[in-house]
């Protein structure tokens, strides 16, 4: 009998929000491969910040006139998030330039283990013996992926240093989860939206301050501002707000869990626009990621 409680409506619609968010993630590191070599990552970060920003505040000032509110209480919040999600987004794009979106895909999936780490420690989630063996496999698969399915180089740990400097921005990523409960005041989605972006722009446009003053934004090419426009409304604005909708009606490692699908949307995006597909042993790490997603789905869960 299907079960249509509350609760877990509640779980499905968390779960769509999320599928969603992964799906608009997967465009933003072919994207972002491609935006890399014509702009310093901390000056595109700090633009996509303040695009997000202005897109947000547009969004509630064109809403319901009860709903128009842009003040938070302790904005300090906000300065906290914009650390953990600047730096996420200044290391991604350092990695780029060093490495391929398959790549960063696959060490991206990583994030929900240690996501599912920092609910733990911070929130006190526990981890059931299916979540905890979904994310292992996972994990599993990220690290065959990473390693194109050489076993030797496996065996060499012979890692990149674009792989590495992106596992440093996905511990940011996995500890951002579990503080929007904790941080969260009531607000509502679109406002803890704007000030999260907010406040990303403050922390990465001081770090960023030289680069964006030396950038000559007149001459850069179109595809920075075509890259510029999609992460700032649909991977930013957009997948910040999926976010906290999941994070509130999922566990913080379920949350992260729709990362698994990234990487076999990214392989799909970077084989229809002409940069090859990946050799046949590769996709077995990504099967162990899909089936991990699977595994997670399958399992009943409400919302908290």
């Amino acid at each position: 009998m299907t079960d249509t409680s509350p609760a877990r409506l509640e779980a499905l619609k968390g779960h769509a929000a999320m599928l969603l968010f992964a799906t608009l993630i997967s465009g933003s590191f072919t994207l972002g491969h491609l935006t890399a070599p014509h702009i310093d990552p901390g000056a595109l970060t700090a633009l996509r910040f303040a695009l997000a920003a202005g897109v947000m505040a547009g969004v509630i000032l064109a809403g319901p006139k009860g709903e128009r509110r842009l003040t938070v209480t302790a904005p300090w919040r906000f300065l906290l998030l914009g650390v953990l999600l600047g730096s996420y987004f200044v290391l991604m794009f350092e990695a780029l330039r060093l490495t391929d979106p398959v790549s960063l895909a696959a060490v991206f999936t990583m994030t929900p283990l240690m996501t599912a780490l920092f609910g733990f420690l911070i929130l006190r989630q526990g981890i059931s013996p299916l979540v905890g063996g979904s994310l292992l496999l996972a994990a599993s698969g990220a690290v065959w992926v990473v390693f194109r399915g050489d076993v030797g180089a496996m065996l060499a740990f012979d890692v990149g240093a674009g792989e590495l400097i992106f596992l440093g921005a996905c511990v940011c990523h996995a500890l951002y989860i579990p503080l929007i409960t904790v941080l969260n005041r009531g607000e509502s989605g679109k406002l803890f939206t704007l000030w999260t972006v907010l406040g990303g722009f403050l922390v990465v446009g001081f770090y960023a301050f030289p680069a964006i003053l030396r950038t000559d934004w007149t001459d850069l090419p179109a595809i920075v501002w075509v890259t510029a426009v999609y992460i700032s409304v649909f991977a930013s604005a957009l997948t910040f707000f999926l976010m906290r909708y999941g994070a509130l009606r999922l566990p913080a490692a379920k949350v992260m869990a729709y990362g698994y699908l990234i990487p076999t949307v990214v392989i799909v995006l970077e084989g229809l626009s002409g940069h090859g597909w990946v050799e046949p042993p590769v996709l077995l790490g990504v099967a162990a990621t899909v089936l991990a997603l699977l595994m997670l789905v399958a399992n009943r869960d409400v919302a908290r």
